[in-house]
């Protein structure tokens, strides 16, 4: 069985997407899968980058992609009443619902649709307390030992080279976004392609031009 790290923020209607579609793409295979909630803002900050939403044709784009890759899936997707919002509430909720800070797919799922079914306001205080209700969580999802860990995962996202929401990490290697999805799978298949020279050489390829600021 193969273990799947997998790091998301609810912010990200990509990582939803690939939330919904991973049982499909990986249908008759056999692995586990721990989710690790993280802070995508801290991530985009740590590598000096602007988020989808924080640029206007890339915003507009980036909704539009998503509401059809929905459509052409099959998964329920509403844009939330405004985007992007605060997550942290959310995530730490995730990282509150057990001791390890590993939210189960019951809670990951509950979460999610909370953000992308429905188009309500995600960050809406009523809708969030009726949230933490119906979780029924082990902690305090304010307590310092919750915020602590969220750190963690962000921190430990960092060291292995991530830079963006979802990304599934598997014996090491990691498939960041949606459309890796195919990708996962030919690994966990045992595509010969993932031990040849082609993995390690797309880091070694020489920058040939920096752009200055």
């Amino acid at each position: 069985m193969k273990q799947i790290d997998f790091y998301l923020d609810f912010i990200s209607p990509y990582a939803y997407l690939a939330f919904e579609q991973l049982p499909v793409a990986l249908m008759g295979l056999s692995y586990s899968v721990t989710y690790k909630p993280v802070l995508f803002g801290a991530m985009l900050q740590h590598h000096g980058q602007l988020g989808p939403a924080e640029i206007k044709p890339k915003r507009d784009w980036t909704y539009r992609h998503v509401a059809w890759l929905a459509q052409r899936h099959g998964i329920e997707l509403q844009l939330p009443a405004a985007h992007p919002f605060n997550p942290l509430a959310l995530l730490r909720l995730a990282v509150a619902s057990n001791a390890q800070g590993t939210p189960n797919r019951f809670v990951t799922e509950t979460i999610l649709h909370h953000v992308w079914h429905g188009g309500a306001d995600a960050a809406d205080p009523q809708r969030l307390q009726s949230l933490t209700a119906h979780l029924a969580l082990q902690r305090d999802a304010n307590g310092d030992e919750v915020k602590a860990q969220l750190r963690v995962h962000t921190e430990s996202a960092l060291a292995l080279g991530l830079f963006g929401v979802p990304t599934l990490v598997v014996d090491g290697k990691s498939f960041w976004g949606f459309d890796a999805l195919p990708m996962l799978r030919d690994c966990l298949d045992g595509d010969a392609w993932f031990a040849g020279p082609a993995w390690d050489g797309a880091a070694a390829l020489p920058v040939g031009v920096r752009r200055t600021r």
